[in-house]
């Protein structure tokens, strides 16, 4: 069996028709699990197993699929797109762009064909300070209408905002928060600095929701990416100090350490990662999409696509797909094609 993936790109292969133009693409490849451990390369996929699917993006954050075809790409400066024949663009209001905020996460509800409810997780200034929230929106038309603020409140800075959302099997909003450049504020229970919140559609609190609040899991530092396995398992990826990048298996109400631990250290009443990079290997995890037995993450300095195959709610290994093919790497999305789509990340001020 295989996966075919599209996604965005700026390097590798397409660098030649971006030279002087401006950041990212999306592309099409195949991942196939199962492949030996040193992965995939660019050039050993045929010709019917990689395609750009669209070029000239300016820092793309995240990609969604509406029912009508295409594909709706946030740009962290502010823009969401929907990229099918032609390509529109629709300025946020609100969003401040300042280093690694700005237009962030992206999802559809559930029910989004019956009810057109798309919702963005965007940096904002709030007497002057950066501060994130999550918006709701009727997209239809090509048009944003009836904006409804689900969540706001939650630190933001200059790093760490996190900024990935996603509805889970039980319908259920969950949001990824970094810890703002204030590493204390993931252990405090009050803020929703360094977290995982789990809301309703209408931004309300589910009952079952551990502390009574939209705090479902803590001790995070700037997790970016989240997927469901095929045990409705919930699993995160998250950015560590330098290196010590990881790999997260997400209960509610679970403390995950930072900064108190890292790595493989541990400490009574918290969690240590299934997995982290070590300290000498840095990941730089985003995106993370679950696809037949392993989860495919997106690495930024990583530069890689990576295959961590699951047994359980064990990785049991980890193989790197195009290594410096494409650069940094951000979103890893399944579209209803059957191909995963990723973007690309390298104009965003850390890349070439």
């Amino acid at each position: 069996m295989r996966v075919t993936l599209r996604g965005a790109l700026c390097m590798g292969v397409v660098l030649p028709l971006l030279v002087g133009g401006t950041a990212s693409l999306i592309v099409a490849q195949a991942v196939r699990p199962g492949h030996p451990a040193e992965g995939l390369s660019a050039e050993e996929l045929g010709e019917n197993e990689f395609a750009v699917v669209a070029e000239g993006l300016e820092i793309p954050w995240e990609v969604a699929f509406p029912p009508e075809g295409g594909i709706l790409v946030t740009e962290r400066p502010g823009r969401l797109l929907h990229i099918n024949e032609t390509r529109e663009s629709l300025e946020i209001d609100g969003v401040h762009h300042t280093g690694e905020g700005g237009l962030l996460g992206l999802a559809l509800h559930p029910d989004f064909e019956d009810n057109r409810w798309l919702y963005l997780y965007l940096t904002s200034l709030t007497d002057g300070d950066p501060e994130n929230r999550v918006e709701r929106y009727r997209y239809q038309d090509g048009s944003l209408r009836e904006r409804q603020v689900i969540i706001e409140g939650i630190p933001g800075a200059r790093i760490h905002n996190g900024g990935r959302i996603a509805f889970g099997p039980e319908g259920y909003l969950y949001i990824t928060t970094g810890d703002a450049a204030a590493p204390q504020l993931a252990q405090e229970p009050d803020s929703f600095a360094g977290k995982i919140l789990r809301l309703r559609d209408d931004g309300s609190i589910p009952e079952d929701n551990p502390f009574g609040t939209a705090v479902y899991s803590y001790g995070h530092r700037n997790p970016q990416g989240i997927t469901w396995d095929g045990e409705g398992r919930l699993w995160s990826t998250e950015h560590g100090p330098v290196a010590r990048d990881e790999i997260n298996l997400i209960h509610p109400g679970v403390n995950y350490g930072w900064p108190v631990i890292t790595g493989s250290e541990t400490r009574e009443g918290m969690e240590p990662p299934v997995i982290h990079s070590g300290t000498d290997h840095t990941w730089a995890p985003a995106g993370v999409q679950y696809w037949d037995g392993s989860l495919f993450f997106a690495g930024l300095r990583g530069s890689a696509l990576y295959e961590a195959r699951l047994e359980g709610g064990e990785v049991v290994a980890l193989v790197r797909h195009f290594f410096n093919d494409f650069g940094r790497l951000r979103a890893v999305r399944l579209g209803p094609d059957g191909y995963l789509y990723i973007t690309t990340s390298n104009r965003d001020g850390r890349g070439r």
